[in-house]
């Protein structure tokens, strides 16, 4: 089998692959989603030690070995005694994925949805493919196509001054924030970063200053709150008392809520969720009766087959009390 990864690279893969190191946290949650989690035999320390979703989809995960800190810190001593079919890397640095390939004599593919739901639907099919779980990528993508098509409809006859301008504190700064995020537009939302130049070519943030913030005037502002309580360098109530956005409509309205935001890359399950968390946030008459923890159980059973995986996500984020921040 031959696939295009997101390099460009022609990676000639084996036609059986049972045994997978992934680096990269986005394909490695894919995997288990694929129910193929039992070829896992590596993986990258963030997602063993720093993520709050891995632990609860794959518990056996906790036993595996990892194999790198960072992308450019892989230990091919281990990688070699492991002797993977294919390992999983993100795209960010051809030089490395490149280097590992060559070092190893092992392919990786270079993949990552840099958080376009398109994307991710082609990713889960095509890691499906390699994987020859096709039916199951299928019927996932189907699914995901589905929620994400409800929302779309909901919202498709609401006209643009009706539609919530947002700015998006990521990342633990105030003024850094994605100029692309497919969940505020998909939810009826306009983000107002979205015509920003990337702090770095190729990238999906940048780093903007107090002032223009304050020009952009948002008339909601989302704070990343993927971060354990603890760790929130950037908080609701922060943002809500700083004497520098007095005068912005968001603040003086209220309207400063947390989000979800990616964490290590990104995972369709909780994408899923938190485009309708947004829509009801955006515009709740359009969904009645919205249960954030019924529709975010529901999506967890069908994307991991796990029982009450977003309520047990919520109670470690907190998220019972983000809608009385």
């Amino acid at each position: 089998m031959t696939v295009r990864d997101d390099l460009g690279r022609i990676v000639s893969l084996p036609a059986r692959i049972g045994r997978i190191v992934s680096i990269q946290p986005e394909i490695t949650r894919m995997i288990v989603s694929l129910g193929a989690g039992d070829r896992l035999i590596g993986i990258d320390y963030a997602i063993r030690s720093e993520d709050h979703l891995f632990g609860l989809i794959f518990p056996p995960g906790a036993r595996l070995p990892v194999v790198s800190m960072s992308e450019n810190n892989v230990n091919l001593e281990e990688v070699f005694r492991l002797k993977p079919d294919v390992i999983f890397a993100s795209p960010f640095e051809r030089q490395i994925v490149e280097s590992l390939e060559r070092k190893t004599s092992v392919p990786v593919l270079a993949l990552a949805s840099m958080g376009r739901f398109a994307r991710q639907a082609e990713i889960l099919t095509l890691v499906g493919r390699v994987l020859g779980r096709e039916a199951r990528a299928a019927e996932l993508t189907t699914y995901f196509d589905a929620e994400i098509g409800r929302v779309r409809e909901a919202v498709r006859d609401v006209p643009a001054d009706a539609r919530p301008r947002v700015f998006l504190s990521f990342w633990g700064v105030l003024t850094k924030t994605p100029i692309a995020y497919d969940p505020v537009a998909t939810a009826g939302g306009i983000n107002v970063a979205e015509k920003a130049v990337p702090d770095v070519l190729g990238a999906v943030n940048t780093l903007v200053s107090i002032e223009r913030l304050i020009r952009w005037n948002p008339d909601i502002i989302l704070v990343h709150g993927n971060y354990l309580p603890r760790d929130r360098k950037v908080t609701v109530e922060a943002v809500r008392t700083d004497p520098r956005l007095a005068s912005v409509k968001a603040v003086k309205s209220g309207k400063v809520r947390y989000t979800f935001g990616f964490w290590n890359w990104w995972d369709m399950a909780e994408v899923t969720v938190e485009t309708l968390y947004l829509a009801n946030l955006f515009h709740p008459g359009k969904f009645p009766g919205f249960d954030l923890d019924r529709e975010g159980n529901a999506i967890f059973k069908k994307f991991y087959g796990i029982d009450d995986g977003f309520s047990a996500l919520c109670r470690i984020l907190r998220c019972g009390e983000w809608s009385h921040d």
